[in-house]
């Protein structure tokens, strides 16, 4: 990082004083300041304060406080003294929640005014210095909300309506001497008024003071198990616990859903005599929770991680009693609450076995993910991504055919991907993918079109990613610690000799003239044999009608959950198989569209909804057929390879082989 000053950042990731300081001592010695921190045209979000919170509820048990307005915020659930909390809210004389629901904190309440959603509401952001945004609501009301802030401005005597509100904001201030007027920003939706210039400010902490500090704050945990909480990637901290997508989103690598549990590294398991769903008791400040164990490999011995956002109480039907509340075990450290502390593990009675996605072993061994070092890249940029059509011949049981139209790929670059799941729920809204529940997880039977695959490796030696058992084997002499991951999206790959085609009895799925892998849905009546001859595992079978399961109350079984399906995609009943379309609708919709306007359909008119979700550009859709597009560029790229391309499947799908940024031969 030093021979990269002015263009590296060290990140803290905590809230403790001291860590904060080392870390802006690190930046300041990397010339960060000024260059990629900047500290001039800061975010204005997020500006929490413990040190507040904590004087207010000193102020409340006083009885120095009269009213009391929750909004954004359920604290009885997601601070570490929830009793704290609820002692102080019965000193003060009225409270009120702007939540949607009466959750945890609102429950507690002399009254609920449930607020609108952003989707039905007027407002404005400033992000960030310079840069102003408008909320505009794109639905009406679906019950009888109204806006936080409308209700302050009427309770406040002010009889003005929120969009005349904002609109003379607007008008009088921020667009005073602009060119544009109220109207013509509506279309923008912002307006930039232009960034300071970014300055290095001089650092005063005392970096040898903090550093020993944060010394002396870690032996104090020697010993015993470092307990580290942290916000899963889909629930974050709790706030949409009742959302049954995000519930059975697998977390990016222990594939875990419906549930938080206790991460250890497989050797601490081992001490501990756990064997396959085995549970623990943890005890940390005073608090202790049972819960289910996930053998970690990758994570650092003594050291014991729980995610918070789950074991909500008055969430909603879906969410409810799910996982177990973790926030208790967070504490005070230098004023700031901090999700870190010293704990005791022990082995509880019984066994639980967790909904996990990912326990087939049906691609053990095979050449499914490949990965390469940067120096290997550097001396040859087609390392491991070697094409088996170069060294062997093939042979075809298909006729060859033309398609003179459009023939519709993919690509999707390893090394971009993170994992993060957020294509995944963008198939499941996008195409009525319905969630299962825990129990059907655990049956085999989740119903993702899309799923991440996650597989280990092992930094600086070779190996077959697909051969986990293996894998642990020899990084049982690294500690189990010296390990990292790969992620890969796999769907349909629409194969141009696809083996599922052959052996359904009744032509429910089928080959398109345009490169596709079609389902009749109406034709299928569940013999699974194309399931069975998929080599990439990506069909699902319904057994049952999930769309419509009363189990979810916030999912598709009302007039009002209803809304949430897309009414060009068709729901299917039971007894079916389904799998990835490549979003035929939004193809149809596109050429559609570019025959209304006479034109012929350009690169970049139609995007899946798994790319349009992805932030960060892994997946490229489009026409191979023209040699300009987007996917036609990046599948001549020299890391461009076919999954199990030795069987002659032909998939429509390119990888990128995964990149390590290591000169490690």
């Amino acid at each position: 990082m030093v021979n990269s000053k002015g263009a590296a950042v060290v990140v803290a990731g905590s809230n403790d004083v001291n860590v904060q300081i080392l870390v802006n001592a690190i930046n300041v010695a990397l010339g960060a300041y000024g260059t990629i921190i900047d500290l001039d045209n800061y975010s204005k979000q997020y500006q929490g304060s413990d040190s507040s919170f904590q004087a207010f509820l000193a102020a409340a048990k006083g009885g120095q406080v009269g009213v009391a307005f929750f909004l954004n915020s359920n604290p009885v659930y997601d601070y570490f003294k929830a009793d704290d909390v609820k002692a102080a809210l019965k000193q003060i004389p009225f409270t009120l929640s702007f939540a949607q629901r009466a959750d945890e904190t609102a429950s507690e309440l002399t009254a609920i005014a449930p607020a609108s959603t952003f989707l039905e509401s007027w407002g404005d952001a400033n992000p960030k210095e310079g840069l102003y945004s408008i909320v505009q609501p794109t639905i009406n009301p679906v019950f009888q909300t109204r806006q936080a802030e409308q209700s302050l401005l009427t309770w406040a005597g002010n009889t003005t309506d929120m969009y005349n509100f904002v609109k003379n904001l607007w008008s009088t201030q921020i667009l005073a001497g602009s060119t544009k007027n109220w109207d013509a920003v509506l279309q923008t939706g912002f307006e930039y008024k232009g960034a300071k210039a970014a300055t290095a400010p001089a650092f005063t902490g005392n970096a040898a003071a903090a550093a020993a500090a944060i010394e002396t704050s870690s032996k104090a945990i020697t010993g015993e198990f470092e307990l580290k909480l942290y916000e899963p990637s889909a629930l974050r901290d709790g706030r949409y616990a009742n959302n049954a997508y995000l519930q059975e989103l697998p977390d990016p690598v222990s594939k875990v859903t419906w549930d938080n549990y206790a991460a250890l590294n497989p050797k601490d398991a081992e001490k501990l005599g756990l064997g396959e769903d085995g549970k623990v008791t943890v005890k940390a400040n005073g608090v202790e929770l049972e819960l289910p164990v996930v053998q970690q490999p990758g994570q650092a011995q003594g050291t014991v991680s729980v995610a918070v956002g789950y074991g909500r109480t008055k969430v909603g039907k879906a969410g409810n009693e799910v996982g177990k509340n973790a926030f208790p075990f967070a504490s005070i450290i230098n004023g700031t609450v901090q999700g870190v502390a010293k704990a005791t593990v022990a082995k509880a009675s019984g066994t639980y076995q967790l909904a996990q996605t990912q326990t087939h072993h049906t691609i053990e061994g095979r050449n499914v993910i490949r990965e390469t070092t940067f120096a290997k890249y550097l001396k040859d940029p087609n390392s491991e991504a070697g094409r088996f059509t170069d060294n062997h011949k093939t042979y075809d049981l298909w006729n060859k055919y033309e398609q003179p139209g459009h023939k519709w790929v993919m690509a999707i670059d390893l090394n971009a991907c993170t994992g993060c799941g957020a294509c995944i729920v963008a198939c499941n809204v996008e195409n009525n993918i319905p969630v299962v529940g825990r129990d059907e997880v655990r049956r085999r039977r989740e119903m993702h079109w899309l799923r991440i695959d996650r597989y280990y490796t092992i930094e600086g030696k070779d190996q077959d990613l697909t051969k986990e058992k293996e894998i642990a084997k020899a990084s049982a002499e690294l500690d189990f610690e010296d390990i990292t991951v790969v992620h890969q999206p796999m769907l349909c790959q629409h194969c141009g000799h696809a083996p599922c085609e052959t052996v359904c009895p009744v032509l429910a799925t089928v080959h398109s003239s345009e490169g596709l892998n079609h389902m009749a849905y109406n034709r299928c009546f569940g013999t699974r044999y194309c399931a069975n001859n998929c080599p990439f595992k990506v069909r699902r079978f319904n057994w049952f009608a999930y769309w419509n399961d009363s189990r979810f109350d916030n999912y598709l079984n009302n007039e009002f959950t209803q809304l949430v399906l897309n009414p060009d995609v068709v729901t299917r009943s039971r007894g079916v198989m389904e799998k990835c379309s490549m979003c035929i609708q939004r193809i149809q919709g596109g050429k559609l569209k570019a025959k209304i306007e006479n034109r012929k359909v350009k690169d970049g008119d139609i995007q899946m909804a798994c790319q349009q979700a992805c932030s960060a550009n892994a997946i490229i859709f489009g026409d191979a057929n023209d040699p300009e597009s987007e996917v036609s560029k990046a599948l001549r790229n020299e890391r461009v390879y076919y999954v199990l391309e030795e069987i002659n499947v032909q998939p429509g799908i390119g990888y990128m082989t995964k990149v390590r940024n290591t000169f490690e031969a």
